[in-house]
């Protein structure tokens, strides 16, 4: 989310499961860790429609928009659900809604729309050795959402120079480390480090978007932004804040298939 084609955004397994099954929570660790992404989805049909969770490597995380983008691609493009049908994902975040819009993006592609809770930052103090860590000497803004902590520098160019220490930015206490600036050709630009749930820098991060999107609707006084994520991979994100709830537009590109021959347990 959102790839400009193979190879780009951030990459997520997507774990269909059979309908009934309920492995364990160690065996989704287990795939997790052998998958080695940012985050592996496991989806399961309801009556009421589908169930979401998602891992990292090494824990499981409340939010993450990225492999929630990369499940309903994969629902509609395996014909499980037809494209006009607006699906609704049963999470630890409450029900996660997802549709294809009828437009494309750049490269011809559907473009998927979430809809997932806002996560306003309010202001805080930085952490003990948070900057340090990051290697910056001052900040604009530092603030706290539900999840992560963010950081405001002066301009894109500082995001993107960042070299963190990863060892201090483990001991953050926080699932993750949110930097931002207003960017140079799009509304905004950030960077997310996530350590300490196993995830050095995420590619390209939808529930960080949740908290950033009400942070730079405030300072830049419009609902409807541009994104972009400074990964090595990169990554592009439509935003509009509708009231406490924030719309995710990007695409997704399948590149593997497969099927897991291990026993559930």
């Amino acid at each position: 989310m959102d790839a400009a084609g193979a190879f780009t955004g951030n990459p997520a397994a997507v774990c269909l499961l059979p309908a009934g099954a309920t492995p364990s929570d160690g065996w989704r660790q287990a795939v997790a860790a052998e998958m080695n992404l940012s985050e592996t989805a496991f989806v399961e049909r309801r009556e009421a429609g589908w169930a979401i969770r998602w891992m990292t490597p090494e824990a499981e995380v409340d939010l993450c928009g990225h492999a929630t983008l990369a499940s309903a691609h994969a629902l509609y493009e395996e014909g499980l659900v037809e494209a006009a049908t607006e699906l609704v994902f049963a999470s630890r975040s409450g029900p996660l809604r997802a549709r294809r819009l009828g437009r494309a993006d750049d490269a011809g592609r559907a473009l998927l729309e979430l809809d997932f809770p806002a996560t306003a930052p309010a202001p805080a103090e930085a952490p003990p050795g948070l900057l340090e860590a990051l290697g910056v000497g001052e900040a604009l803004t530092v603030a706290r959402s539900r999840f992560d902590v963010l950081v405001q520098l002066a301009d894109e160019a500082a995001v993107r120079a960042l070299e963190p220490d990863l060892r201090r930015l483990r001991a953050v206490d926080a699932r993750g480390v949110i930097v931002t600036a207003a960017g140079d050709a799009v509304d905004l630009v950030s960077r997310f480090f996530a350590p300490a749930v196993g995830v050095d820098e995420d590619p390209v991060t939808g529930s960080a978007h949740c908290a950033l999107a009400p942070f730079w609707a405030e300072r830049l006084g419009r609902k409807t932004l541009r994104a972009r994520q400074l990964s090595r991979r990169g990554g592009r994100l439509e935003l509009e804040l509708v009231g406490e709830r924030v719309k995710l537009r990007g695409a997704a590109v399948t590149t593997l298939r497969g099927e897991l021959t291990v026993p559930l347990d």
